[in-house]
């Protein structure tokens, strides 16, 4: 099945409340359950381990009664739950060949597809199920028939007299699922059965469990469920048996846990919780990732025992869903984490500058310094790559070059900035030469084109490369990765350096690391606030008649928010044109921002990016320092001459 317009899906967890042993009670709990849920139109519900007859029944399990009750159960779900393409996992022991199993049923609404016995049956400390059920690698057959599920014929089953059981099960649902089941203490062995299901090419794990609480086993097992998620590359959906067990000696709190590629998206011990998982970016990210496909290759066998995978391909219609509200700076680490998260990229920054000039041997580093948000952070980073290799600031020579555009704001913080730091300062006046270059090429001096605007700044980097001659040293660059999407800079100009350091840095991002260098450094705080206050702006067109700036990047080719938020979801997460507009349109709902505004800076967006590639085509070195990078010799190698296909 393939994936919705959206590439969502929903996946809700829940841990009801348990009657201990009352299989038709439980079953009838979970058909409320379902029902409920049934208006949001989930993909998957995931209930707890042996939900139908409670985890903690102990030698009950044994019983004659209690295997007649949960087939009594499990037929009573096959004719009371909805008709539906929702794929749905409870729990049950089930006996076949003369053993007893604690198994993952899964249905299609009413449906039932196959049966997905425990692997691995703990027995050690708290846990004793071996003394009730078998481990799935003792099963005589892949198979179970009617007659060892159902207490009766009266469960509606379209006719099917076998179903699947076996742990390589694959289910592919709706919206594109390919979904595999595990047991509790599955996930909690060194080689996970999900590992192989991944690699199998399951996009979705449903784990059905009962986990008792102890002292930070909680965070154990929250760290289990994400990294699992994202060392596979899949969705985890966990869901932990909680009310209702018995605390004779355990408490089951009920632990709900949905992950997604390493990261949580939902954690709690509510009786429900749900979440949108992207399953386009889990498909996409394992197309990038070659290394998942070769384990594919060689593990598939051997996580089967050589019988390969059941695969169970379901007729089931696609359905959209979309989250309520989305980040809109992708980029930016949250709040809580943003202080830690900022100061290691400039340390990545500055490390990677410093084995740059410890290996060439070259010990001053030339800067054109602007008073702009590009050019400071780059200063910052040089200075703190010097603080690193206890060399003295005075060979690092910045070089404020101020021209036609240059106004006293920015002039005048370039300056306090280069002396707050004790930095060697040099100033140039760029307008003479080029006044004589434009009356050499015959070009009109009031001509504001962009031969006007590009002769400013090779001139610029002309000084820079050849002061980094006369002394020694070398061009450290100042642009930015969102300015690298769009072309937003010179061929041959501030384009070019010898290191730039700011490559891999997109520039909603830049105003967060100066501003929380700012928070930790008193002595340049003023000048970095005010920096961060100035507009964004290449400053290469006259001031306006007070003397401000009048050109405004953000005006000319749009808002960097919108630009980082079409970079991030294409590059990194290669959604269509189409889909980065509706996630817009969520993300920025609030932000004041209408959709005609998103349409245009979108068109905008893809028409430059496919454009300029011949500028990133030949960038100078630098380092990448997050997920997204767009060096030609590395994350991004696209053919300077693709067409635009929006």
């Amino acid at each position: 099945m393939a994936l919705s317009k959206s590439g969502y899906i929903k996946a809700v967890a829940v841990h009801m409340k348990t009657s201990l042993g009352r299989p038709m009670e439980n079953a009838k709990e979970i058909v409320r359950q379902v029902k409920q849920y049934e208006a949001k139109n989930p993909d998957l519900i995931v209930f707890g381990e042996l939900s139908i007859s409670g985890y903690s029944c102990g030698d009950l399990f044994l019983q004659s009664f209690m295997d007649e009750q949960c087939r009594m159960a499990i037929t009573y779900l096959c004719d009371n739950l909805p008709q539906s393409d929702t794929l749905i996992a409870v729990g049950a022991p089930l006996r076949k060949d003369g053993m007893l199993f604690n198994t993952a049923l899964i249905f299609k609404g009413n449906e039932l597809l196959g049966i997905v016995p425990k692997t691995f049956v703990p027995n050690y400390k708290e846990f004793y199920e071996k003394r009730w059920f078998a481990g799935a690698d003792q099963r005589f057959s892949d198979t179970i028939s009617y007659d060892e599920i159902f207490y009766d014929e009266g469960a509606s089953l379209n006719g099917e007299r076998t179903f699947p059981f076996t742990p390589n099960l694959i289910i592919e649902g709706r919206n594109g699922m390919r979904l595999a089941c595990e047991i509790c203490e599955d996930l909690w062995v060194n080689i996970p059965p999900s590992s192989f299901h991944a690699s199998a090419g399951a996009n979705v794990i449903a784990n059905l469990s009962a986990s008792n609480d102890v002292v930070t086993k909680p965070e154990y097992r929250r760290d289990l469920v994400r990294m699992q998620s994202g060392t596979n590359m899949c969705a985890y959906v966990y869901c932990s048996s909680g009310s209702g067990e018995s605390t004779t000696d355990l408490i089951f709190s009920g632990h709900n846990i949905i992950a997604a590629n390493g990261t949580i998206l939902a954690d709690s011990n509510k009786e429900a919780t749900e979440a949108l998982i992207d399953l386009e970016r889990i498909n996409n990210d394992r197309i990038k990732n070659n290394s998942i496909s070769y384990a594919a290759a060689r593990y598939s066998q051997m996580a089967s025992n050589g019988k390969g995978y059941v695969r169970l391909h379901t007729q089931t219609s696609s359905v959209a869903h979309w989250p309520e509200s989305l980040n809109p700076y992708p980029f930016v680490p949250s709040e809580a984490e943003r202080a830690g998260r900022c100061k290691e990229i400039m340390r990545l920054q500055a490390t990677g500058l410093a084995e740059r000039l410890t290996k060439i041997g070259i010990r001053k580093c030339v800067i054109g310094v602007s008073g702009g948000l590009d050019s400071t952070l780059a200063l910052l980073v040089i200075k703190e790559a010097y603080d690193m290799l206890g060399w003295p600031l005075t060979d690092i020579i910045g070089i404020t070059m101020p021209g036609f555009g240059t106004t006293d704001l920015t002039k005048t913080n370039s300056w306090k900035l280069m002396e707050q730091l004790g930095i060697t300062i040099r100033m140039i006046n760029i307008t003479d030469a080029c006044l004589q270059h434009f009356e050499d090429i015959g070009h009109k001096r009031d001509s504001y084109d962009v031969t006007y605007e590009n002769t400013q700044a090779r001139e610029r980097t002309q000084i820079l490369m050849d002061i980094a001659n006369k002394e020694g040293g070398i061009v450290v660059g100042t642009g930015d990765m969102s300015e690298l999407a769009l072309g937003w800079c010179t061929y041959n100009g501030d384009h070019m350096s010898m290191y730039a350091v700011n490559v891999s840095v997109p520039k909603t991002l830049v105003k967060y690391l100066v501003r929380a260098y700012a928070e930790l450094h008193p002595a340049v705080h003023d000048t970095l606030e005010s920096i961060c206050d100035t507009i964004i702006s290449p400053e290469l067109l006259p001031p306006d008649a007070e003397g401000n700036i009048a050109q405004s990047t953000e005006a000319t080719i749009g808002k960097y928010d919108l630009h980082d938020f079409f970079l991030y979801h294409f590059v990194r997460n290669g959604f269509t044109k189409e889909k980065i507009q509706k996630l817009a349109e969520i993300a920025f709902a609030q932000k004041n921002v209408t959709k005609e505004e998103i349409r245009s800076t979108l068109d905008n967006f893809f028409r430059r990016f496919y454009a300029q590639q011949f500028k990133r085509s030949c960038l100078p070195d630098g380092p990448k320092v997050g997920t997204v990078s767009l060096s030609p010799r590395g994350d991004w190698r696209m053919p300077s001459d693709a067409k635009n296909p929006y």
